[in-house]
Formats: structure tokens, sequence, C-alpha cells
């Protein structure tokens, strides 16, 4: 059932960009299939759309909306704790791009499990979740996983927290 709701989530934002190139072109040619949704159905079957003929895509499951605003709740700038009494700071973007202030300054992050995991260029991977009333961050040295103890865990506080 999450394997369904993941690959849902995935064909609405592979869509989103096809949409936003029909609504610049109303006039779609039949041979255009970059213009064109696609749904494969449990039994093989295939409908493709045109998107120049859909004006919006609605899917009725809660899982995959709560997604959505999962991932919102960790944008923006947060200050966290490096493990040793200072802290430093995490940005982390719509586009999955995550920045810090101090180390390796590159890396990803995702929304698994209600918690935002980055994945640093230099191994280390943090974890941003809520605890109680506010939220902490895990840090996980390099060659551990997001399922071993952290090295240390301290407090997140989001400096810019974007609407829901």
């Amino acid at each position: 059932m999450r394997q369904r709701a993941i690959f849902l989530l995935a064909l609405v934002v592979l869509a989103l960009p096809l949409y936003a190139g029909a609504q610049k072109s109303a006039v779609a040619s039949p041979e255009d299939d970059q213009n064109s949704l696609v749904i494969t159905f449990k039994d093989g079957s295939q409908k493709s759309f045109s998107m120049a003929d859909i004006a919006r895509i609605e899917l009725n499951n809660p899982k995959i909306a709560a997604l959505g605003k999962a991932q919102n709740r960790f944008l923006g700038k947060w200050r966290v704790g490096d493990g040793n009494g200072s802290t430093f700071f995490i940005t982390l973007e719509k586009d999955g791009v995550a920045r810090k202030s101090i180390g390796s300054s590159r890396g990803r992050w995702t929304t698994v499990d209600n918690q935002a995991r980055i994945t640093w260029d230099d191994g280390w991977h943090d974890a941003i979740r809520k605890a109680g009333t506010r939220f902490e961050k895990a840090a996980f040295a390099p060659g551990k996983s997001f399922l071993d103890e952290p090295d240390n865990v301290t407090k997140a506080e989001n400096t810019e927290a974007q609407p829901l």
C-alpha cells in the first residue's frame, strides 16, 4: 500500500512540469508524447491523456496528502546543536537539497517516517524529527544508518518555518 502511495506521489510530481508546459501551449499535437500523462493499470493496459486536456489532478488518498504536509514542515533554515555545545544551521530546500554552515556543506534530504533524513557528502547523516512539543536533530557518524544509535541528539529550531 505504501509503495502504491509513493508511486502515485511520484506520478503527480512528474506530471506537474508537463502540466505547466501544457498551459503555455494550448494546442498539443497527437505525436507530442512529452505533453501527455500515461497511466498504467494493474492489468497492464495503459491510458494516455493529453496534458492540454487536463485541468487538475486530484488524488483522494489521505496518505499522499500527509506526505506533502510532512515535507513542508521541514522546509527552511534550522538552528541545531553540534553535540559539543555550539550551534550551526541546516537549510532544507523543496528540491531535496540540504546545506549546512559547518563541515561538508552539501547534502540531500527526504522525508521518511515523519522525519527529515539528511545524507551529507562527508558521510554523516542527520535526522530532524518531532520530539514531544519540540524538534530535535539526531546525528549519525559515517558508516552508521538512521536505525543505529545516534552519536548525539540536540535541539532543532526552524528559524523560518514554511506554512503547511
